[in-house]
């Protein structure tokens, strides 16, 4: 099962790709990982993202379908993909499109994680993370233990996205909404989107995307 998990920043898309991995032995496809470590792999296509990065330009949707096919043709037992951070504009999307169907494989699902705007930014600017495991805590509803250990690693470091402030994030659901949001009508034409409320608690928001794929 191939599925594309589609929000603003900060709706969970991380937290719950992470959860679907460790259920469902599927592979999560973060364009941002992928780029990292392409960088430092000495590949061939590493080394044109490295230069790329380097020049401190903007990474081709040529180069990122290029890093999507290599992960697709690793056979590593996986059960399925997560696209996640990908795609972003149509052009992606129809990229994307074309690529699973030349590799003889489907796009089953895409799950929209709704949000208000408001909500969102008061939850976010509450937010840490884990710097070892990635472990998402929040001020509010998730606390940093009182020990300052990480529940997930045993850790002690956290950290504040330095783009984890009001304005920041406006920009950021601004940019989303202007590039990215075309993509809930391209999918629900298709008839691959379902909806679900990406402010629910992590279990109940992992219980409606379970619900959606099943």
């Amino acid at each position: 099962m191939n599925i594309i998990l589609l929000g603003p920043p900060g709706a969970g898309k991380g937290t719950q790709a992470r959860k679907l991995v460790d259920e469902r032995t599927m592979v999560q496809l973060s364009t941002g990982d992928m780029l990292r470590a392409a960088k430092s792999s000495g590949t061939e296509m590493g080394l044109k993202v490295a230069a790329v990065m380097d020049a401190g330009e903007l990474v081709t949707d040529e180069i990122v379908i290029g890093l999507i096919r290599e992960q697709l043709e690793l056979d590593n037992g996986a059960s399925g993909y997560i696209f996640d951070g990908f795609p972003r504009t149509l052009a992606q999307a129809d990229a994307l499109g074309e690529l699973l169907v030349g590799m003889g494989e489907n796009l089953d699902c895409v799950i929209e994680m709704q949000v208000d705007d408001e909500a969102l930014v008061a939850r976010i600017t509450a937010r840490s993370t884990c710097g070892s495991c990635g472990e998402v805590y929040n001020d509010n509803t998730k606390p940093i233990p009182a020990d300052e250990k990480c529940t997930n690693c045993g850790a002690s470091d956290f950290q504040r996205r330095a783009d984890d402030n009001e304005d920041s994030l406006r920009t950021r659901l601004m940019a989303y909404y202007k590039q990215t949001s075309p993509l809930v009508g391209y999918y629900y034409a298709k008839g691959d989107l379902k909806s679900v409320d990406g402010l629910a608690s992590m279990d109940d928001v992992a219980a409606s995307i379970k619900s959606a794929l099943d």
